[in-house]
């Protein structure tokens, strides 16, 4: 199995032989032809098994693929020229939107734009009412109007989002039935199909967002399967999804969205499964620390925290998805973030990235902008010559000019510039690992952190002290958690219907035929993937429930597949009111619950393995380097690389440890030993 995470500075691939060895490559991400990218790291790995990558791909079954080609495409509003069709009325859905304010007190900021303008969003003269009964039938000649529209004004997609067409989707279907003959290239999604559920916003927004990204999705897709044939790959090809599985590609084709932040869905689970085999109890808290961003992710239960309110951008003024995804909550401070000073002569971090181009000044390729990595050469942390163990040279003459640049500014002394810029780092990615924990009702005091990304080594055990974490995980396959993620994921589908539903008034019948409806969405996806050699499938499902008065709502896992008697909504009530309190410490159970939508996941398991990093006969000479653990002095540091290390290897730092794809740097006080499991296992002494 070849797993690859294509992310904004670095490509990673995750190479799972019939061994249990998995061997890791990397490249710079090559956005023009993503493929070049992919090839160069599969290259990598090639050359690490004494085989061409064309040899690799023909003994491969399974291609797992993790893409940001969505994402960016949201990002630089490089999407498709999309169309949105609503009920006459209603043409403001994604004007007025959902959100808040980060400072109330604030009132320059500009309202956000609407995710499609005003000028492309078109009236349907119809109208379904909230029990399903057509009101207001659906008049083919103004469609006709509308179709003429859409072909002189070159539109490539089209979201079709009309009221109430969760309960009765009749004029929907017809809409886009009619749509898709008159205009056949119209790429076309329709909100009942895609995200059938209550709250109009979520629903028009992700309907519109899945339209467009639609047609450069399919593309790229349909150019990536013919990239991997001409090199002799005849397996599955599989797209990591938000929600924390995979997919086929057609079903990646037909919901493109769910690719959107699929990347930072999959550190998770792989944080889960080394969590797992380290025996670990209590809250995880996942860190991915790339070139671009800082992801933080939780685990509470044994359960990936999911959410319904990630945001495409910034919070509240980006674009709401809409779907369930894995909650992975992003700060502009990674490897290739830069450093620079705010009018108030305070310094920042991020979150702006110099990428892989022109990337941090070190890396020679035309940045000249400190960034943190530049910061950890200064610091001694990164040694220049072995920097993906020796692929790439670094230029520790140019981070020094850029971070001297800086030190300049604030007049202190170079390396008092790179301290300060990986502190202020640091502090924004503790403030991130707060805001996840504690909004969640988890005390990260009680948690341990497995940690992966490039640049994750560099600063996290500083940060689990400060925050008073006991245990820190640092998988040796770090630098690719969000690839070796796809290596234990399985592939997933998930549908849901809308039916509000009182515990009051709860009607057995009617909830049980719903999850019926659900169940043949399910299997019908369950039965096509089988025909492609996946045949263990199992079914869950959860609800979304408040308490009667509340607005927002919280996931509940229904723990039987279907209610049998007024028991059965007794112990759904009772796990609810549990998740309340944990989350809110509060619950109120002289209320009655609300359950509002009904969600089916569909899990059809990939076979896998235990896998562990392949073993080399390679050793090497540890030696030590100066590095500051304290901005105006050095300490002369023990460097040992991973290859030397043996299970139950203890190191006391400070020191650091040298992987060919990503350097620990383990402070004072703090000591690491290597698990059975292959992780470096961090923990913490009080003197």
């Amino acid at each position: 199995t070849i797993s690859i995470d294509t992310g904004g500075t670095f490509t990673d691939v995750v190479v799972a032989d019939e061994n249990k060895n998995f061997t890791i490559g990397k490249a710079l991400t090559s956005h023009d032809r993503v493929f070049l990218g992919v090839h160069k790291a599969l290259a990598s790995v090639a050359k690490k098994l004494d085989t061409s990558v064309a040899n690799l791909l023909r003994k491969t079954q399974l291609v797992i693929y993790g893409t940001t080609h969505a994402t960016n495409a949201i990002v630089t509003q490089r999407t498709a020229k999309t169309a949105f069709l609503t009920t006459a009325g209603f043409p403001d859905i994604l004007v007025m939107r959902e959100g808040g304010k980060f400072d109330p007190h604030d009132f320059s900021r500009e309202f956000p734009r609407p995710y499609i303008s005003r000028r492309n969003t078109f009236e349907i003269d119809e109208r379904v009412t909230s029990t399903g009964l057509v009101y207001k039938s659906l008049e083919r000649s103004q469609v006709n109007d509308v179709i003429h529209k859409l072909r002189e004004g070159s539109f490539e997609a089209c979201a079709i989002c009309l009221i109430w067409s969760t309960v009765n989707n009749v004029h929907e279907k017809q809409l886009g039935e009619w749509l898709g003959d008159a205009l056949p290239d119209l790429a076309i999604t329709l909100s009942h199909q895609l995200n059938p559920i209550l709250r109009e916003y979520r629903r028009a927004s992700s309907t519109a967002i899945d339209a467009s990204v639609k047609p450069a999705m399919q593309k790229h897709l349909l150019d990536l399967q013919d990239d991997f044939r001409k090199k002799g790959f005849e397996g599955q090809l599989l797209v990591s999804s938000s929600n924390g599985g995979c997919m086929d590609v057609e079903a990646a084709s037909k919901r493109p969205i769910h690719t959107v932040r699929s990347g930072p869905a999959m550190a998770p689970v792989a944080g889960k499964a080394c969590a797992e085999l380290e025996r670990c109890k209590g809250p995880i808290v996942v860190v991915d620390t790339g070139g671009t961003t800082f992801d933080v992710s939780l685990i509470v239960d044994g359960d990936i925290s999911i959410t319904t309110e990630t945001w495409i951008g910034e919070r509240f003024t980006g674009h709401m998805l809409g779907l369930p995804a894995v909650d992975a909550r992003s700060v502009g401070s990674g490897g290739g973030s830069i450093a620079w000073i705010d009018d108030g002569g305070l310094l920042r971090i991020g979150p702006q990235s110099a990428g892989a181009r022109p990337g941090p000044a070190c890396y020679g390729t035309g940045g000249d902008l400190p960034t943190v990595t530049d910061a950890a050469v200064v610091l001694g942390y990164i040694d220049p010559n072995y920097f993906l163990a020796g692929e790439m040279k670094l230029d520790r003459g140019a981070a020094l000019k850029a971070v001297g640049g800086l030190a300049n500014q604030l007049k202190v002394s170079v390396s008092e510039a790179a301290f300060s810029i990986l502190t202020v780092s640091n502090e924004s990615m503790i403030n991130a690992i707060k805001d996840m924990t504690v909004r969640e009702g988890v005390d990260p005091t009680e948690a341990v952190i497995v940690a992966g990304g490039g640049a994750a080594g560099l600063g996290i055990i500083t940060i689990a002290k400060e925050l008073g974490c006991k245990t820190v995980i640092i998988p040796r396959s770090a630098s690719v958690l969000s690839a070796s993620g796809m290596q234990y994921s399985d592939i997933q589908y998930e549908h849901a219907t809308m039916l509000p539903m009182r515990s009051s008034k709860f009607s057995h019948a009617r909830v049980n035929q719903a999850l019926d409806t659900l169940d043949l969405e399910l299997t019908d996806f369950s039965d096509r993937l089988s025909s492609k050699g996946f045949s263990s499938a199992s079914i869950s499902y959860r609800v979304d429930a408040k308490y009667a008065a509340q607005v927002w709502d919280i996931p509940i896992k229904l723990p039987f597949q279907r209610f049998q008697s007024s028991e059965s909504v007794d112990e759904l009530v009772e796990l609810f009111h549990a998740n309340h309190q944990r989350v809110f410490n509060i619950t109120d159970r002289s209320s009655s619950v609300e359950f509002t939508n009904w969600i089916g996941t569909v899990t059809v398991e990939i076979p896998k393995t235990e896998t562990r990093i392949r073993k080399t006969d390679v050793k090497s000479e540890n030696f030590q380097r100066p590095a500051y653990f304290d901005p105006n002095e050095t300490l002369n540091t023990q460097v040992l690389r991973g290859e030397n290390f043996s299970v139950g290897t203890n190191i006391r730092g400070p020191a650091i440890i040298e992987e060919p794809t990503t350097t620990i740097v383990l402070p004072p006080k703090a000591s690491l030993t290597l698990s059975e499991s292959a992780n470096y296992v961090v923990q913490f002494s009080s003197s």
